[in-house]
């Protein structure tokens, strides 16, 4: 089961915020139960590519967010640009473009124990970073991968927002909840429906529908959607209330999957079921009303085949609206 926390942003506009990111970055670290030279790896990756963003790049931010039963760490750096024109060279120690030592991404490569990178002239750079704990838990092997970016409103201290994942082998279910505004109220509708999610991540869904109903009737309510994948057998099967919204997106198709009108807790119709088909090489895409919908499938046919939290991060860095909590939570099959 992975549920998520939402990431805390970093913009880094200027020396002060570098320090900021670390010192975030060493809370989260004795969250995870990082010793001392993890916790100084993590360190050096949130140090490197904060400074890089300062150095080179255009409106860059980190996000940073830790998963202490995974035992992770998870940072995210993004930017509007100018990108890297030559990638490959600069993931070697000893390349620089602004007259430095040049061990920033080699370093942060070399540092993590996984690191995936994507970069557009001129639209910028997505870097994903994590860092696990020596004595963290093997993670089970599934079909499915997963990736997520949560982010809390501009002046609210909570997201919410809520996702959580649950994987069984060639099966994956996914939840994207939305409570209702923003702020302390919303993230207690929201955890309400993470919480009835993780007891039976697979229930049937017309039931899981009800269930979620009944338990935010003491909440606000929230928006939300449950989706049920298989990868063996290339299908989602979904259901949902509000305007959580998701889209099956390759490099030859797209394909959006709705929820009914209705509000969880507060008032919704029948349940009803929705069935799509998952072709080989789709990301399954779901996310709340936080991120425009009307995004163009191109940008996410560079990343098809890699880190979903890639995914996740370039439509939260292009489209979030910004007025609102924003999540993004993708499943990639691994054809």
């Amino acid at each position: 089961m992975i549920l998520g926390a939402s990431h805390t942003a970093f913009p880094i506009g200027d020396a002060s915020r570098v320090g900021e990111a670390r010192r975030h970055a060493a809370l989260l670290a004795g969250e995870c139960g990082f010793d001392d030279v993890e916790a100084g790896r993590l360190a050096l990756v949130v140090t490197e590519l904060a400074n890089n963003l300062l150095r080179h790049a255009k409106h860059g931010r980190l996000w940073l967010r830790s998963d202490p039963a995974r035992g992770e760490v998870e940072v995210i750096a993004v930017d509007d640009g100018p990108g890297i024109p030559d990638l490959d060279r600069s993931l070697h120690d000893g390349f620089s473009t602004g007259g430095t030592p040049g061990t920033g991404l080699g370093a942060v490569r070399r540092l993590a124990q996984h690191f995936d990178v994507h970069s557009s002239v001129p639209g910028g750079t997505v870097i994903v970073a994590r860092v696990r704990a020596e004595r963290a838990p093997e993670l089970a092997p599934a079909a499915v991968c997963t990736g997520a970016v949560a982010l809390m409103a501009r002046g609210e201290q909570v997201c919410g927002d809520a996702w959580g994942f649950a994987l069984d082998g060639d099966r994956a279910a996914l939840l994207v909840a939305d409570g209702l505004g923003h702020g302390p109220d919303a993230a207690e509708a929201s955890s309400a429906a993470l919480v009835a999610f993780a007891e039976d991540p697979f229930l049937d869904l017309r039931l899981m529908l009800q269930r979620l109903h009944a338990r935010l009737r003491s909440t606000r309510g929230a928006a939300l959607m449950v989706l049920h994948a298989d990868a063996a057998a290339g299908t989602i099967r979904s259901i949902g209330a509000g305007n959580v919204v998701a889209r099956v997106v390759s490099g030859v198709s797209d394909r959006t999957i709705l929820s009914q009108h209705g509000t969880a807790g507060v008032t919704i119709r029948s349940p009803e079921e929705v069935s799509t088909a998952w072709p080989p090489h789709a990301l399954l895409v779901a996310s709340s009303d936080g991120i425009e919908t009307r995004w163009a499938p191109d940008l996410l046919v560079p990343v098809l085949g890699r880190d979903p939290a890639l995914a996740a991060a370039l439509l939260a860095r292009d489209h979030c609206r910004g007025r609102d909590d924003a999540t993004v939570a993708v499943l990639r099959r691994k054809d």
